[in-house]
């Protein structure tokens, strides 16, 4: 099947769900996003910055995930809009939902109702811990509870979350491949399927190396900043002489080589409390003393410039409005007109070319 061809039925709100949705969007397929107007809608429409309009329809957030949907307002407990949503799903190829447990029976839009509707729905369902788990699931509890909250943050501060609802995005892509291996067998078997996916599940397989440093270093990760447990200097930040910061990911031998060449500083090569990772990451906090009057010597342009021509992995620390002064960033917005006629920007969820 032509992705530009699925028609798409979002019963989801907030982020993760609505990000599936999105992606659909953008490889062309239609997608029609229900919204409960006795409720006001997705909730995300409600969270805006206080530099927003209080009369507005829409947050910023609300926008950042909601790009190339048509809404349509029907209140699920009720017989005549819900036969509406019916009447769309009977034609749909996915349906998205992230209820809480046991509201989509309550609706009457759970997978068993609507794949007698149609044998051939793909059903995308959202949770926050699983079927059978009732607790409420914002990505502020799930960074908590998966250790991503108690690994971040300054090594004598608080634990603290990440800036973005990374939970919900890492769910979202999970959904996203199910969904696609689900079109898959679609086209191979002509049935539908209920994929499921939990935000913590998502969570937990998004713990990579961390979860190694414990499972087999017996080692719990704990706040070290931007420092990288396992390499250095990798998340060390240095000001240049025109007052930028800059950060190292120098991650071999031969990146820290051409670090120390580029610096002047080739007597830290042979430095044995240097020589090898394991001893750069022994002696992190000296090694970062001797580089960082060197890096002070040079403006952030120039020091990365000679990062790049000896492939040595640095960068300059952006603020939002930098990052999108960027020609490679500008290729990844969005544009559209809000049913009141504004406009509006926010970044793809694509980011493949095919």
């Amino acid at each position: 099947m032509e992705l530009n061809k699925l028609k798409v039925v979002e019963l989801a709100s907030v982020l993760a769900g609505p990000a599936v949705g999105m992606f659909f969007a953008e490889l062309g397929a239609e997608v029609t996003k229900i919204e409960n107007p006795t409720t006001g809608g997705d909730v995300t429409r409600t969270w805006k910055l206080p530099t927003e309009s209080a009369q507005a329809a829409h947050s910023a957030y609300y926008c950042s995930i909601n790009w190339g949907k048509k809404v349509v307002f029907a209140d699920l407990s009720q017989p005549t809009d819900r036969q509406k949503v019916y009447e769309l799903i009977a034609e749909a190829d996915i349906v998205i939902t992230n209820y809480k447990t046991g509201d989509d029976k309550k609706l009457g839009v759970d997978y068993a109702t609507l794949s007698a509707l149609n044998p051939q729905l793909i059903y995308g369902q959202i949770t926050a811990f699983g079927e059978t788990d009732p607790r409420v699931g914002y990505d502020m509890v799930l960074q908590a509870e998966t250790g991503f909250m108690y690994m971040n943050g300054d090594a004598n501060g608080n634990p603290v979350k990440l800036p973005v609802a990374l939970i919900d995005i890492l769910t979202a892509h999970q959904l996203k491949e199910a969904l696609l291996l689900a079109i898959i067998k679609r086209m191979q078997t002509g049935k539908g399927s209920f994929v499921t996916v939990s935000l913590f599940d998502s969570a937990i397989a998004s713990l990579a190396n961390q979860a190694t440093n414990w499972l087999i270093g017996n080692t719990i990760p704990q706040r070290m900043g931007s420092l990288h447990p396992n390499i250095a200097p990798y998340g060390e930040t240095f000001v240049a002489a025109d007052h930028k910061t800059l950060v190292l990911a120098v991650g071999s031998d031969r990146q820290f080589l051409n670090l120390c060449k580029l610096l002047n500083l080739n007597n830290l090569c042979s430095d044995t409390r240097f020589s090898t990772n394991a001893q750069r990451v022994t002696h992190r906090q000296l090694l970062q003393d001797l580089l960082m009057p060197e890096i002070a010597k040079l403006s952030s342009q120039l020091f990365l410039e000679k990062c790049i021509a000896l492939q040595v992995p640095a960068a300059e620390v952006r603020n939002m409005q930098s990052v999108f002064e960027q020609s490679s960033a500008q290729k990844m917005l969005l544009t559209s007109t809000m049913p009141d006629g504004t406009m509006a920007k926010c970044v793809r969820t694509i980011a493949f070319e095919v």
